[in-house]
């Protein structure tokens, strides 16, 4: 699968680059952020997958997480997609901003116009995946986190493939989407109205039934985030329900900090070090 570099930018002694590709799975051009630290020049290493939430590009992570930094210390790769495929002519993808272009989550859509393209789980879990493999020097080794509707999408990755993420983190997650007025939006265009679809896509949900090796599970959440006073979040509902399945999860509530990238630039750095940690 072929790669063509858009950007380059020398970064904590690393490469911070941007790619675009033509997608099988999405059937059209998209671009993702690859960190490469100057470990990766001399041997092979590890990845973190990042994915974003509602409305981002791979660029709000590449510019705002600050993550190049601690990756570098690690000697991991750092994996920033875009949210959702872009351009694909689809009556009403440009309508909303939390359904259709920059709002995918995550999902292999089931439903008439969207399910040609919108088809985000199976993108993240096979195709980005080899094509990372297949261009990078990379050690088998990976993990998953994301932010909002990509701590989401982190959290199902990691549940729906057992064993193929040796960790999952995320930030201020939808948690519970078939129960939250975000998710059911999404799920209803993008699945239909059949719930065990819903289920099928829903970290609460399928950690219910969660059968496969140790997963460790790393939440943190801002206090003052307005969705999870809105009820977009629902953590508590994930927590409660690893609790009974016995999957261990560290949920930790942030004092005073917000939904925003200085939330996630003030703890990223511990995020990649639990990663790394995993990952050895």
């Amino acid at each position: 699968m072929a790669l063509t570099q858009k950007t380059a930018n020398k970064i904590f002694g690393g490469w911070q680059k941007v790619f675009s590709h033509k997608s099988a799975e999405l059937k059209c051009e998209m671009n993702v952020g690859v960190f490469l630290p100057a470990q990766s020049e001399v041997g092979k290493c590890p990845v973190i997958y990042w994915l974003s939430g509602l409305t981002c590009t791979e660029q709000n992570f590449v510019t705002k997480a600050g993550a190049q930094r601690y990756a570098a210390e690690k000697g991991v790769i750092l994996v920033a997609p875009d949210t959702s495929p872009r351009g694909c002519n689809i009556e009403g993808e440009d309508e909303s901003w939390d359904f259709g272009t920059g709002a995918g989550f995550y999902v292999d859509a089931t439903e008439g116009k969207w399910k040609e393209n919108y088809r985000m789980f199976s993108y993240v879990t096979k195709e980005l995946r080899q094509l990372v493999n297949e261009n990078f020097p990379t050690n088998g080794k990976q993990s998953i986190m994301g932010h909002s509707m990509g701590g989401h999408g982190a959290l199902i990755c990691a549940l729906k493939n057992p064993g193929m993420y040796s960790f999952v983190s995320a930030f201020s997650p939808i948690c519970n989407p078939s129960q939250c007025p975000w998710g059911q939006k999404a799920f209803g265009g993008y699945l239909g109205e059949d719930r065990k679809l819903w289920h099928d896509y829903d970290a609460t949900e399928l950690v219910k039934d969660y059968a496969g090796p140790p997963l460790e599970i790393l939440i943190d959440q801002g206090s003052e985030d307005g969705f999870l006073k809105d009820g977009q979040l629902l953590p508590d509902n994930l927590v409660a329900a690893c609790a009974k399945a016995k999957v261990p999860v560290v949920y930790r509530l942030q004092p005073g900090y917000d939904h925003s990238y200085y939330f996630i630039g003030s703890f990223i750095g511990d995020h990649i070090a639990e990663h790394a940690k995993a990952l050895q």
